[in-house]
């Protein structure tokens, strides 16, 4: 995957066609959970991850230094706003990667994490995009709205997705790790269950996978980082940041306003890949009119 090009654009002219018709940008999730039982809900196909074999980021004769970018984010609870303010600020993430020369070639997948123990889609994810089409991937994602109740959610299970169901050229062929960004507000599961992954994915293993572990194995091809946002019920929570920060490192960003959250991921992106110091990518916010400077100078301050 990961051919075509972002177009504002068509962006816009989408956006313009739902408000005509009166349609929702999660249409798919809104036609679920209004006109079904629960117990029938699922995945949209295009994010099933049963049966997944892989999700690619390919290089191309358009796309020769293709950069996979994953933005995974938390649907449950008080978390479910995450997506839809991703949809709105699409066009900021793509003006600041590419017109500000951050990556020649991103290629972005979306996908969100659930509750394997009780949630019906738990897992979802979408493919490897460099055109609008990662706009239709947000707009199929079911925001199931349920979780556990605890202070956990299967993102352990999201972890291991990625780490032996992509494949992705930047690290292939020129080893460099593409960038995976976890958006949510509890801990992870501290092993990944045998039991879901042959449940949610199809697949057998032979024994669970410390949480630990699939991070390492996952860390070999992506800089993996947790994004805790303002709003959120565990947000600023030091049970849930201390665990992340065991896991993580600094690569644990606190975010006071969910506003932010796509240009704290370009300029992290931007800071990950050495196009630009901190200074210079606030002078980009500013320059393109953001009013996210302030907020994401104080998340990614001291990294």
């Amino acid at each position: 995957m990961g051919s075509g090009s972002w177009s504002t654009n068509v962006y816009d002219a989408a956006a313009r066609y739902r408000a005509a018709a009166g349609t929702d940008a999660f249409a798919y999730s809104d036609h679920v959970r209004h006109s079904a039982p629960r117990h029938t809900w699922r995945a949209h196909q295009s994010l099933d991850p049963h049966g997944l074999t892989v999700r690619e980021s390919r290089d191309s004769a358009e796309h020769p230094d293709s950069l996979a970018i994953a933005v995974l984010f938390d649907v449950t609870g008080s978390m479910g706003g995450v997506p839809r303010t991703l949809q709105t600020k699409l066009p900021d993430l793509f003006g600041l990667l590419l017109r500000k020369g951050y990556v020649r070639d991103p290629q972005i997948l979306f996908g969100a994490v659930g509750d394997a123990t009780c949630d019906r889609v738990p897992l979802q994810l979408g493919q490897f995009e460099s055109d609008n089409r990662m706009d239709d991937d947000l707009g199929n994602i079911l925001l199931e709205g349920g979780g556990g109740g605890q202070m956990t959610e299967s993102y352990e299970l999201a972890l291991y997705a990625m780490a032996r169901h992509t494949d992705i050229d930047c690290h292939t062929k020129r080893g460099r790790r593409g960038y995976l960004f976890l958006i949510g507000d509890e801990m992870p599961y501290g092993k990944v269950k045998a039991r879901e992954v042959k449940a949610v994915l199809g697949e057998t293993i032979r024994h669970d996978i410390p949480v630990q572990d699939i991070l390492a194995e996952l860390k070999r091809k992506y800089h993996v980082h947790y994004i805790l946002p303002a709003g959120a019920s565990y947000a600023g929570n030091p049970e849930v940041l201390t665990l992340w920060r065991r896991l993580l490192g600094q690569n644990v960003i606190e975010l006071d306003d969910l506003d932010a959250v796509c240009e704290t991921i370009a300029l992290t992106v931007g800071l990950g890949e050495e196009a630009i110091d901190l200074a210079t990518g606030l002078a980009d916010l500013a320059d393109v009119g953001s009013t996210a400077v302030d907020t994401v100078a104080r998340a990614l301050s001291g990294r």
